[in-house]
């Protein structure tokens, strides 16, 4: 029986993900839960709600980016703020499945798009995309998104408001 490199990386990577989520203990949760709701909480104060010392939350924390279980802590910045009046999601066709490679290498070079998933169903890709108006979106659409070899078709949907944004709960 062979194993392809893709199966046999596929199969490594979970199992990581498997030894980690058992290394993820109760404590850790909690801190996760604290941590997710404001990133900017000084450590002293998460310490203090854990019953820990700081240490152990710095130690704590700094495991969990090691380990990929938080890959980053940033500011959220508001497009309306920056004048991005809309907000689209553009499932994108492929003319071959073996091109989403080269298709998401060419939507990495545009700055509007700002979340991209593989997805099951009507569509290879699925895009999330920010533009000022909508001529700057006919602009993205016509000479950057269509414009990108092995794009065969696109569909747009535009969100109207966002009336729920959080991070996984997080269980203790």
């Amino acid at each position: 029986m062979h194993i392809s490199k893709k199966k046999c990386t596929f199969a490594l990577k979970f199992n990581h993900f498997i030894k980690i989520m058992e290394k993820i203990d109760e404590l850790d949760r909690k801190i996760l839960k604290i941590i997710t709701k404001s990133a900017r909480i000084p450590f002293k104060d998460v310490a203090e709600q854990c019953g820990v010392s700081r240490a152990a939350v710095h130690q704590r924390v700094q495991k969990m980016f090691d380990n990929g279980v938080i890959t980053g802590s940033s500011y959220h910045v508001q497009p309306k703020m920056l004048g991005y009046q809309l907000c689209v999601y553009i499932g994108i066709t492929m003319e071959k499945a073996s091109m989403s490679n080269q298709v998401i290498t060419a939507l990495q070079q545009i700055p509007e798009v700002v979340e991209a998933q593989y997805t099951l169903g009507a569509f290879g890709i699925l895009i999330k995309v920010f533009a000022h108006d909508n001529e700057h979106l006919l602009s993205l659409l016509t000479t950057k998104i269509q414009a990108i070899p092995g794009v065969s078709d696109t569909t747009t949907l535009t969100a109207l408001a966002q009336p729920i944004y959080r991070q996984i709960p997080v269980e203790i």
